[in-house]
């Protein structure tokens, strides 16, 4: 059953779309799924190559931190084993004289000054000697009591900190700035010795410089808490408060090291489009696997639907002919394959086929299409003896004896009724020019005029460049009638006829408008629809065929490019508005 009902399918799908399954299911899918496994796994690779390296950066610039502070370490090391530095710093000095003379006889004598004035670092050290006075390399502790450095230094649980702070507490003389500060605790072996404390000012411009001078291919960030202490993008300001890290989302690789109790975080972040960097290097392969696995396929696919599929479409062509009277022959019957053997074999076929219409089928049509163009011309000797004109001469022969007699009112009339009656037995053309549409519109309404006196008021307007532009005949007059009949009579007090005719770039526009008494929604409705969709079997069938003739002649024109629109309200009155395209004459016509 299963297999059955797969057949049945299979048999209603055409084979162009047959064979571009095949290829999709057993040649192209395969095919991508093999080159997404490919290009997954260069991408994997090269995520694993990337990943090692922001790893090698990270720890490439942790070494780089370590040994920028070395040199603190080390200068920290060598003061806090300097006994002849704790001797000076817990003498307790007589005077400021006294103090000068031993501070200039201990630094000349020492190695000191040399030792502290190398890689641009500021070295303090401070004393809870009251004695000593504030300058150079030393200074009285209570000086830096309050400062932020010392205060962290105070809290923290080792003796040896290194500080990235943003330093405001300055006399008003000095600027605020960035610092990087190495603080360590001096207790000597002397437990009864005053309190010391070393600081080391590090130049931070200067540690920028050679983090900076590193060049790492890829933006790093070092952070404490949170701040950017470091980077390489070129905002490193050193008058500026440290500003916020928050690209975490760009972050690739994060690694937390610990310098002297200090946490710091350094951030390496991601290369933009890394996918696309990958498909970008390694293109030249990508589009030679597409050449090979995609379009060298396609192609030969594309040669062999057109061999088997065009054919077969020219066969199918072919027999549509058997509609008309003569069987069309295969001018390329082509191929050798089973396709090539029946195109061969239904051109045999063709010539058979119109032997036989040829001798018993054409024959006798031609002559069943001898006896009905006899009986037409019959006809059409039968209509010729029936001329209208007989009525025209009665209508000229009553308008001129009514002029004779001096009234000119029903000689009007008859010229009127003249105009119109000519009119609809003129239909050698359906087309016909606005301005004489307008003339048969006037002599309508003037008869109507007659009928209504005072109750009827009409007006035309017709754009000059629209007079000669040809419509279907009876388009305008068909809608007054309608107005007058259905829109005037149902109104006992004055109404009036608007007859409005303009373009809008390739439109003619066309509207009807009546202040009669109007029409009710639902019929409103019904006949708009009908306007649009009118058939031949609408005007058997419905009211309004006046309207609807005129629109379905409108539609058939136009190759029903017409559009209508239908508005109106009861009591007040009725709004035909009609857009017909406008385009040159061909073929004999002009829509």
């Amino acid at each position: 059953m299963l297999k059955k009902w797969v057949e049945k399918w299979i048999n209603n799908i055409k084979l162009r779309t047959k064979l571009m399954g095949l290829y999709l299911i057993c040649i192209l899918l395969p095919l991508v799924l093999t080159d997404g496994v490919i290009l997954y796994s260069m991408i994997s690779f090269e995520g694993e190559r990337r990943q090692h390296e922001v790893s090698n950066i990270a720890s490439s610039v942790q070494y780089t931190l370590t040994s920028m502070l070395d040199y603190s370490a080390a200068l920290a090391q060598s003061i806090y084993i300097n006994t002849s530095l704790e001797d000076f710093l817990n003498t307790r000095f007589e005077s400021a004289a006294d103090y000068y003379d031993e501070y200039y006889s201990f630094v000349n004598e020492s190695f000191f000054k040399s030792m502290t004035g190398m890689e641009n670092s500021k070295v303090t050290v401070y004393a809870d000697n009251n004695t000593i006075l504030d300058g150079g390399e030393f200074a009285r502790l209570s000086a830096a009591k309050d400062a932020p450095w010392y205060k962290q230094l105070e809290s923290a649980e080792s003796d040896i900190m290194v500080l990235f702070f943003y330093d405001e507490w300055k006399s008003p003389y000095m600027e605020p700035k960035r610092k990087i500060v190495f603080a360590r605790e001096l207790d000597f072996v002397n437990k009864n010795s005053c309190k010391k404390v070393l600081k080391i000012e590090v130049d931070y411009s200067n540690v920028v410089h050679k983090f900076v001078s590193m060049k790492y291919e890829k933006p790093i960030y070092v952070c404490q808490n949170g701040k950017i202490i470091l980077t390489n993008d070129g905002t490193n300001n050193v008058s500026e408060p440290f500003e916020t890290f928050n690209r975490y989302e760009d972050v690739a690789y994060r690694k937390t090291i610990s310098l002297y109790d200090e946490q710091l975080e350094i951030y390496v972040m991601k290369e933009k489009d890394t996918v696309l960097s990958v498909v970008t290097e390694n293109l030249h392969w990508i589009l030679l696997m597409i050449v090979i696995n995609v379009v060298v396929p396609f192609l030969v696919m594309l040669l062999i639907e057109h061999s088997l599929v065009g054919r077969i479409r020219e066969l199918s062509r072919a027999f549509e002919s058997v509609n008309k009277d003569e069987l069309v022959k295969l001018r390329n019957a082509r191929g050798e394959d089973e396709i090539g053997s029946l195109m061969q074999n239904y051109n045999l076929m063709v010539d058979r086929t119109n032997e036989l219409i040829q001798t018993v089928y054409k024959d006798r049509l031609n002559e069943q299409a001898s006896n009905i163009a006899r009986k037409n011309a019959e006809l059409h000797a039968l209509h010729s003896q029936i001329n209208p004109h007989f009525l025209f001469n009665a209508l000229e022969s009553i308008r001129m004896h009514s002029i004779i007699r001096k009234e000119y009112e029903t000689a009007e009339m008859v010229e009127k009724l003249a105009i119109m009656q000519r009119q609809n037995v003129d239909w050698d053309s359906d087309m016909v020019e606005v301005e004489r549409e307008i003339q048969f519109v006037e002599a309508y309404l003037s008869l109507q005029k007659y009928r209504f006196g005072d109750r009827l008021n009409y007006e035309l307007d017709v754009d000059d460049d629209c007079q000669k532009i040809r419509i279907p005949k009876l388009s305008i007059t068909t809608f007054v009638e309608n107005a007058c009949v259905h829109g005037m009579e149902s109104k006992s007090t004055p109404g009036w006829i608007f007859v409005r005719v303009y373009k809008k770039g390739n439109e003619l526009y066309l509207e009807i408008e009546d202040t009669g008494g109007g029409i009710d929604e639902e019929t409103l409705e019904r006949l708009e629809d009908k306007m649009k969709t009118v058939t031949i079997e609408d005007i058997k069938t419905h009211n309004h065929v006046g309207i609807l003739n005129a629109c379905l002649r409108i539609q058939m024109v136009t190759d029903y490019a017409a559009e209508f629109s239908l508005e109106s309200e009861s009591g007040v009155g009725t709004l035909i508005q009609i857009r017909i395209p406008i385009v040159t004459e061909t073929d004999g016509r002009e829509e």
